[in-house]
């Protein structure tokens, strides 16, 4: 009698802690607490099949821009974007052509990160192109600037550069390559 005595003991025992257990887990002020997410990199809006234009004060196409998608990160307040391809013309028959695998853009638009197979390309009056590639490259759009500390190929009419870095001022169709430089040009 006194061995089922400290068996029903025990058993008890185990039943409570169990059930203290469970309790403990669905306890109602943790049933109704909402969960909390993390912030840090919430998106608060996304775009799908992006496309905008942008004209110029005198009504000529200033740039085409389209993205498979585009989110927005709520707390740092960066887009992010998916396929970026853009035509930038600053009024002028012949644009500059931008593409990227991705690209984060800044808190106003100021500056743009395009990362993984950059390319910018433009064919000049004279049917002569221009193809800028690299791994990543930082674009300011209002003062048509471009700069990398990555390696970086230009092929062009004349031949072939290649440099570790470069600062391209695209208003005037200026290069700066910083280091390691590298070319091989045809004469004509």
């Amino acid at each position: 009698m006194l061995r089922k005595a400290i068996n029903t003991l025990i058993f008890a025992l185990i039943a409570a802690v169990v059930a203290a257990l469970g309790y403990w887990n669905i306890a109602p002020e943790n049933a109704h607490k909402p969960q909390q997410a993390s912030n840090d990199d919430a998106i608060d809006f996304y775009v799908l099949g992006a496309r905008t234009v942008q004209y110029q004060d005198d009504g000529k196409l200033h740039y085409r821009m389209t993205a498979e998608k585009l989110e927005h990160v709520k707390s740092t307040d960066i887009t992010l974007v998916d396929t970026p391809k853009l035509d930038l013309y600053r009024g002028s028959e012949l644009p500059w052509k931008v593409t990227s695998q991705r690209a984060e853009v800044s808190p106003g638009g100021t500056e743009v990160e395009l990362i993984d197979d950059v390319r910018i390309a433009r064919t000049d009056a004279k049917n002569r192109p221009t193809i800028i590639t690299s791994s990543r490259m930082t674009v300011i759009p209002d003062k048509e600037y471009a700069q990398t500390k990555q390696a970086v190929r230009i092929v062009a009419a004349n031949g072939v550069t290649t440099a570790q870095g470069m600062k391209a001022y695209l208003n005037d169709g200026r290069m700066i390559l910083q280091s390691n430089v590298r070319g091989q040009h045809e004469v004509r």
